[in-house]
């Protein structure tokens, strides 16, 4: 319920906010001690993205590694429903993430999960903010995640090298095609309590510019990490939103992946690393 407030509250407070580069990022921290996995929940995600059960018996298995990024997210929404938050929260959409674990988290675990915004920066669609996720066990950093999200509009800002880097990559070899149905936004916010209105109806989403619910791109990193659920690093860059319902294929080698769709439409290129 406090969550659903605070992204009600990030609605009202992006009123009026106009995105630019050069605004100032509030040096916010904010802290949540000893946070608690809870099992049921846990379940319930590593179900929906396609993980190992990861229960919290006499040997728990590791946690998802994507899965600290959902015991965070709170604390991350908080900053940017604040008004003082330079980008209008609703319609944010996620750019990029860098995960790594230093040591594993398991669901006995109790972390102290710390975010803040890092800073902003240009975007040839509008500006980005980079969101910064820690997760401490006595003191030290176990578990960070480094994401960016954009929002979007109209700008004059040029890269210096605006060519996509895997413009002219042949696809990776197909391993597995998915079958994503109409609901899998709303299956997702439920485990994840992500409910950015982008993700959940069709309707909902036309308000804010797309023409059907996108699948989160926490959901599409996510499956893609269960595929190697050792890996203990992950970085990977959004490059096109997932209409639902959909059928995408995972191509991946040894240390890359991507997500594609029919006519070869590129969604989601990372790279992972494991022991």
């Amino acid at each position: 319920m406090a969550l659903m407030l605070t992204l009600g509250r990030g609605v009202v407070t992006g009123i009026g906010k106009r995105p630019s580069a050069t605004a100032a990022v509030p040096p916010v921290r904010l802290t949540d001690p000893a946070v608690r996995v809870d099992p049921a929940r846990l379940a319930a995600y590593a179900s929906v993205c396609g993980f190992p059960a990861s229960g919290a018996g006499p040997r728990p298995l590791p946690l998802p590694l994507t899965y600290p990024h959902v015991l965070g997210f709170p604390l991350a929404a908080r900053i940017m429903a604040a008004r003082a938050f330079p980008l209008p929260m609703l319609g944010l959409v996620h750019t990029s993430i860098s995960l790594v674990s230093h040591a594993p988290l398991t669901a006995a675990d109790r972390p102290d999960i710390t975010a803040y915004a890092a800073g902003l920066r240009g975007h040839r669609r509008g500006t980005e903010v980079e969101l910064v996720t820690e997760a401490r066990l006595d003191g030290e950093v176990v578990w960070e995640d480094r994401s960016t999200y954009l929002a979007r509009h109209g700008t004059d800002y040029v890269a210096a090298d605006d060519t996509p880097a895997h413009a002219e990559r042949p696809p990776l070899p197909t391993l597995a095609e998915w079958r994503l149905p109409a609901d899998l936004g709303r299956r997702h916010a439920r485990v994840s309590r992500d409910y950015n209105p982008i993700h959940l109806y069709p309707v909902t989403a036309r308000m804010l510019g797309f023409p059907r619910a996108i699948v989160h791109g926490m959901w599409t990193v996510a499956r893609c990490a269960a595929e190697v659920p050792e890996a203990t690093g992950l970085s990977a860059a959004f490059h096109s939103p997932v209409l639902l319902p959909a059928t995408v294929a995972y191509g991946a080698t040894a240390d890359s992946f991507e997500l594609r769709s029919a006519p070869h439409r590129l969604h989601l290129t990372g790279t992972v690393s494991a022991p």
